[in-house]
C-alpha cells in the first residue's frame, strides 16, 4: 500500500510545519480530508489556535473551532507523521541576501523527527537548488537516515495570497515536483485531495523552486515600471491612473499599477534569484533594477508629502501628518515587510513624527517590529497632511466630509497623498485641496 492510500485510510498523518498566513490554511484545508499535525515553535499562536483564535484572519475563528488540525508546539509529534508539509517564511537579510535559517531550523527539527518511509515537501520560497543542496543534507544529519533510500522530497511552492478570499489553495494550480517519479506521483496525490483547481506535475524540483521565484520577480518588475512612469509622469503634470485606464483598453496591455511593494514574496523573492545568479558570475540588471526602484518607493512618497507642505506654504518641521494603513496589503493584519515604514522613517528625517491609524493591523507586532504604536482614528485631526497608503475596506467608505474633519480648518490648502488612488481624484482637485497619487 502506498504512502498516499495510508494517509487517505486514516493509517498515516501528515504534518504542517510553520503556521503562519501559508501554513495554517493549508493544514486547515487537509485537515478537512486526512488526519493533520500543525506545528509552529511559537507557543504563544499554538495557544490562540487551541483556543479558537485565528491571528492571521486567514479562515476565521470559527474554522479554527471547528478544525480537526493537532496544533502543537511539540516537535516531537512530527514523529507520528509520514508526509511533512515545510511552509515557513524565506526573508532576506538586511544586505538583501537570503536568510535560510528559517527553512535549515525546520529542516533541523523534522529531521530530528524523521520516519523511515517519510516523505518531506517543502514550500517555501528558495533559489534552485536549496530543496537538495541545504535542505537534504540537514535531513540526512538529523535523522541519521538516507534520502532516496529511507525517506523522499519534493517541493511545492506555495502561491496562497494573503489576504486574498478568492485566489486560495483549493482554487489554484498547485506546482508539485519530487525527486523521482514515484515520489512526484505520491505528493501529486496528496495535494489533489484538496487543490479543486487541479496541479502541475514539472520535471524537477529545481524546475519548481525557478516556477515560484521568476512568478514574483515578473510582478516586481511590472509594478517597478508602473512607479517609475509615476515618477515621470508626475513631472509632466499627467494622472498616471488616468494614463493606465486609458492604455488598458488595448487587449495585451498588463494591467498593473504603482504602488509600494512590500510583504514577504514579491518584495523578497527576486533577491533569491539574484543572488544565486551571482553566485553563478551573473549580475542581473533588469531584476535588481526593478528592485532599487521599489525599494525606494516609500521615500519618494516621504519627500513628495514635504514638498507638497512646502507648496501649501506650511512648515515641515513638526508638521502634523497622519498616514492612513501600515499593513503591507489591504485588509490582512501582516505588517512584517511593509513598505509603509519607510515613509514613516523619512518623515522622521524632516523632523515629522507621523499619527499612524491601522485598526486591521497586528498592533503587538507593528509595536514589536518597528517601534510603531497606532493611533485610533479619532486621533487623526488638525492633520497639515494625510497620507492614505494602504486600500483597507475601512478607508474606501471615508466621504469626502470625513477627510475634511482630518485636517486644520485655518490651513489655506490641505495636502492629501492617496497613495493607491482610492479617492475620486475630480472631488480634490479644488482650492483647498493639494491632491497628489502614484
Amino acid at each position: 500500500m502506498s504512502l498516499y492510500e495510508k494517509i487517505v485510510n486514516g493509517e498515516e498523518k501528515i504534518s504542517l510545519v510553520g503556521l503562519g498566513y501559508v501554513g495554517m490554511p493549508i493544514a486547515v484545508a487537509f485537515a478537512r480530508k486526512i488526519k493533520v499535525v500543525g506545528f509552529d515553535l511559537n507557543a504563544e499562536k499554538i495557544a490562540l489556535y487551541k483556543s479558537g483564535v485565528d491571528p492571521t484572519r486567514e479562515v476565521g475563528d470559527e474554522v479554527i473551532k471547528n478544525t480537526t488540525v493537532e496544533f502543537t508546539s511539540d516537535e516531537s509529534k512530527l514523529r507520528e507523521a509520514k508526509f511533512h508539509i515545510v511552509a515557513v517564511p524565506t526573508p532576506v537579510n538586511d544586505d538583501h541576501t537570503p536568510d535560510l535559517t528559517p527553512v535549515e531550523g525546520a529542516s533541523a527539527i523534522v529531521g530530528r523527527n524523521l520516519t523511515k518511509g517519510s516523505i518531506v515537501v517543502f514550500e517555501s520560497t528558495v533559489y534552485p537548488g536549496v530543496t537538495e543542496d541545504v535542505c537534504v543534507p540537514i535531513l540526512e544529519r538529523e535523522s541519521g537516515l538516507k534520502c532516496g533510500v529511507d525517506f523522499k522530497v519534493g517541493y511545492s511552492p506555495e502561491r496562497i495570497n494573503p489576504g486574498d478570499k478568492v485566489h486560495r489553495l483549493e482554487t489554484i494550480t498547485k506546482i508539485v515536483s519530487g525527486m523521482d517519479e514515484e515520489t512526484l506521483d505520491e505528493v501529486a496525490k496528496v495535494y489533489e485531495l484538496v487543490v479543486e483547481a487541479g496541479v502541475f506535475r514539472a520535471e524537477s524540483i529545481k524546475v519548481a523552486e525557478a516556477a515560484k521565484v521568476i512568478e514574483n520577480s515578473q510582478r516586481d518588475i511590472n509594478i517597478a515600471f508602473m512607479n517609475e512612469l509615476s515618477m515621470i509622469f508626475n513631472k509632466m503634470g499627467i494622472d498616471t491612473k488616468a494614463v493606465l485606464e486609458a492604455a488598458g483598453t488595448k487587449w495585451n496591455f498588463l494591467k498593473f499599477f504603482p504602488g509600494l511593494v512590500g510583504g514577504h514574496c514579491i518584495g523578497v523573492d527576486p533577491y533569491y534569484l539574484t543572488y544565486k545568479a551571482e553566485e553563478l558570475g551573473y549580475h542581473s540588471q533588469i531584476i535588481l533594477s526593478g528592485r532599487r526602484i521599489n525599494d525606494d518607493m516609500g521615500k519618494y512618497v516621504a519627500e513628495s508629502t514635504v514638498k507638497n507642505l512646502i507648496k501649501a506654504n506650511l512648515n515641515v518641521r513638526n508638521a502634523r501628518v497622519a498616514i492612513l494603513g501600515f499593513t503591507f496589503k489591504e485588509n490582512c493584519p501582516d505588517t512584517r515587510n511593509t513598505k509603509v515604514i519607510d515613509i514613516v522613517k523619512e518623515l522622521q528625517e524632516y523632523g515629522i513624527y507621523p499619527t499612524v491609524v491601522d485598526t486591521t493591523a497586528d498592533a503587538a507586532e507593528a509595536e514589536r517590529l518597528y517601534g510603531v504604536k497606532f493611533a485610533q482614528m479619532s486621533d487623526v485631526t488638525d492633520m497639515d497632511a494625510v497620507i492614505i497608503a494602504v486600500s483597507h475596506d475601512v478607508f474606501l467608505d471615508l466621504t469626502k466630509d470625513d477627510i475634511a474633519g482630518f485636517f486644520k480648518a485655518n490651513n489655506e490648502k490641505k495636502v492629501l497623498m492617496d497613495i493607491k488612488g482610492l479617492l475620486d481624484r475630480k472631488e480634490y482637485l479644488t482650492e483647498d485641496y493639494i491632491y497628489w497619487r502614484l
